[in-house]
């Protein structure tokens, strides 16, 4: 049996990094270990938080919110347990980001849907990550790495913020202005972060001479 790819550690704890990989069969092999299945717990969580988002009854905020949460700590339980137990997998870094994306852009949709979050910064926010992801693919097919950028925590945690205070707002009114003021500011977080990646990929793409190995 053939052993299974492995990957740099630091392709695990900073999700963009994932397209940097080399996408073989052995590679791609299902490992189901404790953190790939804590990523697939997240993604498994998704449609239970947009139906209870999208759906009236009493107490579904914090039932909402809970989900949120409990889906969130099993993206920095996954990227621990895979750096503590030595498990770090091709798998298990192409399918978090993925889990990321999807429950980040379904939060933010629900949110839209039922009026707590306008509609034009969800574009914003969501178009922000497909676009990364789009030059990404790009360059990492030309064997150029874009390193993730010092925005990604910040990003992520501004992002879980807003979305958790404009889930309260519905329930509790002093959550209102801390959310709006929460989801300005992941909005102006993917606009810079954004134009960032743009430039990057720039410099790297009409420079490019041939590939690159990943940095240190």
């Amino acid at each position: 049996m053939s052993r299974e790819a492995k990957i740099p550690e630091r392709a695990r704890t900073t999700p963009e990094d994932s397209h940097a990989l080399r996408l073989t069969p052995d590679a791609l092999r299902l490992n189901v270990n404790l953190p790939n299945a804590l990523t697939l717990l997240r993604i498994f969580l998704v449609p239970f938080l947009v139906v209870v988002l999208l759906t009236k009854f009493e107490g579904r905020e914090i039932v909402a919110l809970a989900i949120f949460l409990v889906a969130t700590a099993t993206d920095f339980f996954d990227g621990w347990l895979a750096r503590r137990r030595r498990e770090i997998t091709t798998f298990g870094a192409l399918l978090d980001p993925i889990a990321d994306k999807l429950l980040i852009s379904a939060a933010f949709i629900s949110l839209v849907e039922v009026g707590l979050a306008p509609a034009w910064m969800v574009v914003v926010v969501v178009g922000r990550e497909f676009a990364v992801t789009g030059l990404r693919s790009i360059a990492a097919g030309q064997g150029i790495l874009i390193s993730a950028s010092g925005w990604g925590k910040a990003k992520m945690a501004s992002q879980i913020t807003a979305i958790s205070l404009m889930i309260l707002s519905e329930r509790y009114e002093w959550a209102l202005l801390p959310g709006k003021i929460a989801l300005w500011i992941v909005v102006a977080i993917a606009i810079i972060s954004g134009a960032q990646y743009f430039r990057l990929f720039l410099q790297r793409v009409m420079s490019f001479n041939g590939p690159t190995a990943p940095p240190e």
